[in-house]
């Protein structure tokens, strides 16, 4: 629980969606956004422990929480008018983002000149787009007859976040793994509580998102910004390789690889981060603060 207040206001984007975020904190603005099966609210402790530095804005991304639902016309350009649009309002030129939301930041730093700081986490870029796309339609078919549980395993594999164990086991023993996990999630929660299971169509877009980006690491030689690029030694390993070719093409880069931590490591315990915990909140905050406060 924060001991900062925390408030909740809205801003609309380019084509009219509401964007709500969460807001705490004194100082120069900071907006951090979220990553996949995720809201804002999954970084409050990263916010509590910038607000005494920052004014911290924690933007819910479309169909989660405070915003507004995808169009059908979703899209990278759509993610980076939305974080436009927060970033105006907050009258920031610094932000954070973590997975598919440091994905975001770094389309973002390349597009709008209002960033001068941007910091990511394990940002979802990579170089092959069609194999994060593949698994789409499944997926879809999956979510709309309402098989949670195996549209998430079939978005586990399709994204590659699946340890090469896992392949040994069947199908179905996944998927009843998956179900147990979910009603673990929900339970004691409010009925209007944000749920992985409540999360789970959104990571279409993510995979969408990551396809749309894949393979455009030469276009970041036109970032301006200065970027924290962050990754932990125990992260998605996937992710691990394309950083270094991320770090190559930025400009004005300064990286930092956290020993110990994993790709959930910048947000709170709970959901799909179990094994989070405050102190490694805590290390990254203070890289964080660092590089933001730095002239």
């Amino acid at each position: 629980m924060m001991s900062t207040e925390l408030t909740s206001a809205a801003v609309e984007s380019r084509d009219g969606t509401r964007i709500g975020y969460w807001k705490t904190g004194r100082g120069p603005a900071v907006v951090l956004v979220h990553g996949s099966m995720e809201s804002a609210r999954s970084h409050t402790l990263l916010a509590e422990a910038l607000a005494g530095d920052f004014t911290v804005y924690l933007p819910d991304r479309r169909g989660r929480g405070l915003s507004g639902p995808h169009r059908p016309d979703h899209a990278v350009r759509t993610e980076v008018e939305d974080l436009e649009a927060v970033l105006t309002e907050a009258g920031a030129s610094m932000a954070f983002g973590v997975s598919a939301g440091g994905a975001v930041v770094m389309e973002a730093a390349r597009t709008l000149p209002i960033l001068r700081k941007v910091a990511v986490y394990e940002p979802a870029l990579v170089m092959e787009g069609e194999t994060h796309r593949a698994w789409l339609a499944r997926f879809d078919e999956e979510i709309a007859r309402g098989d949670i549980p195996g549209a998430m395993v079939t978005s586990m594999f399709g994204l590659k976040l699946a340890p090469s164990f896992l392949k040994l086991f069947p199908r179905r023993m996944l998927i009843a793994m998956t179900e147990k996990m979910l009603a673990k999630d929900e339970r004691g929660l409010d009925a209007d509580a944000i749920t992985m299971r409540k999360l789970a169509p959104t990571i279409h877009h993510e995979g969408a998102l990551i396809a749309e980006l894949a393979g455009t690491f030469d276009k970041f030689r036109d970032v301006s910004a200065e970027v924290l690029l962050m990754g932990g030694s125990k992260g998605l390993a996937a992710l691990k390789p394309w950083r270094d070719t991320l770090e190559k093409a930025l400009p004005h880069c300064k990286r930092i690889e956290f020993d110990g931590l994993d790709h959930g490591a910048s947000s709170d315990p709970g959901g799909t981060n179990p094994r989070g915990n405050a102190k490694a909140v805590g290390r990254i905050a203070t890289e964080i603060r660092t590089f933001f406060k730095q002239s």
